[in-house]
């Protein structure tokens, strides 16, 4: 007989007996007493081949990204449960400024009279049940758009709730990331909205934010640049101004003072990575050109490291516009 001093293979073979394959009906995300129901006994639900994300719930992959923590937490949700704050935020693709990470908690609302649930990986909070009413992406129930922004106001600055404010009034399927079939709101609603919520965390930098919201913004970087414009003491540009030549479109440029022709455009990488969107930039920069406006084009540099110099370009075309 030989001996096995590691009993790796004994090992393998006890870790086998439990690996049998997991009834088809449960999917790769189940709970505890979905498997009761479909006969799976407990010492397979507890086998080391299954993750265990949330109490009472298991995956038979680790979730890495939003989207797959989202759907094993969720399993955990109850009558009246909801998703709030960020997470009902990221859920709608609103540009919520913090990048997700793993480990940050799924927000999950109740309202008043129930008890907010007390498990890893999610917070509970209260929130009474007039103040926002319940969509569904897909099987998860969420707050709306604006109750989302909200509920999650005490974490932004002035500047990156405005970012938020422009995304609920964005009503362009351009707008990056954000989910189509939206409710989109309107200035006045989101006033309303405000003063119905009264006090709550993060109200000032709500109602600061309010009056610099606009219409029309296509992206949170339009945002971010007509924000750097006007902190500079420049004068507001137009969003999104159509210039046209009889019926046909030719531009409709980011930001623009159509009194002194000057355009300001943003490029993402969207804008250097495809090549038709590329050629469709140049040729409507000549167009433009050959109407007498001045383009004006910035990347994330000039937002960042670069800013006093871009800033430095549009005061100089508006001193030569005036001239």
């Amino acid at each position: 007989m030989t001996a096995n001093p590691s009993g790796s293979a004994l090992g393998e073979h006890r870790g086998m007996h439990h690996r049998i394959p997991l009834p088809p009906s449960l999917g790769a995300t189940f709970t505890l007493r979905e498997a009761q129901v479909v006969g799976l006994g407990r010492a397979r639900a507890d086998a080391r081949d299954l993750r265990r994300p949330f109490r009472g719930v298991r995956s038979s992959e680790v979730p890495e990204t939003f989207a797959a923590v989202v759907a094993c937490g969720s399993r955990r949700l109850k009558p009246r449960q909801r998703f709030v704050g960020v997470t009902a935020a990221r859920l709608w693709g609103l540009p919520h400024p913090q990048r997700w990470q793993p480990g940050e908690l799924l927000e999950v609302v109740v309202p008043p009279d129930a008890t907010p649930p007390k498990s890893r990986g999610i917070r509970g909070r209260r929130l009474r049940e007039d103040r926002a009413s319940t969509w569904r992406i897909g099987s998860l129930p969420v707050v709306e758009p604006v109750a989302a922004v909200l509920s999650c106001a005490a974490e932004l600055d002035d500047a990156q709730a405005v970012v938020l404010l422009d995304a609920l009034l964005a009503d362009a399927d351009s707008y990056p990331a954000l989910r189509r079939g939206r409710p989109v709101a309107s200035p006045e609603e989101l006033g309303e909205r405000v003063r119905h919520w009264g006090r709550f965390p993060g109200r000032a930098t709500i109602l600061a934010a309010l009056p610099r919201a606009r219409v029309g913004v296509e992206s949170p970087k339009e945002t971010e640049t007509r924000l750097l414009i006007v902190d500079a003491g420049l004068p507001e540009p137009v969003v999104q101004h159509e210039v046209r030549d009889g019926p046909r479109l030719v531009a409709r440029i980011d930001l623009a003072y159509p009194q002194w022709q000057i355009a300001i455009e943003y490029e993402g990488d969207g804008h250097r990575t495809d090549v038709a969107q590329w050629r469709r930039d140049i040729q409507r920069q000549r167009e433009l050109e050959d109407r007498g406006w001045i383009v004006i084009r910035l990347t994330q540099l000039d937002l960042t490291d670069g800013s006093g110099a871009f800033v430095t370009r549009i005061r100089r075309a508006i001193a030569m516009r005036q001239a």
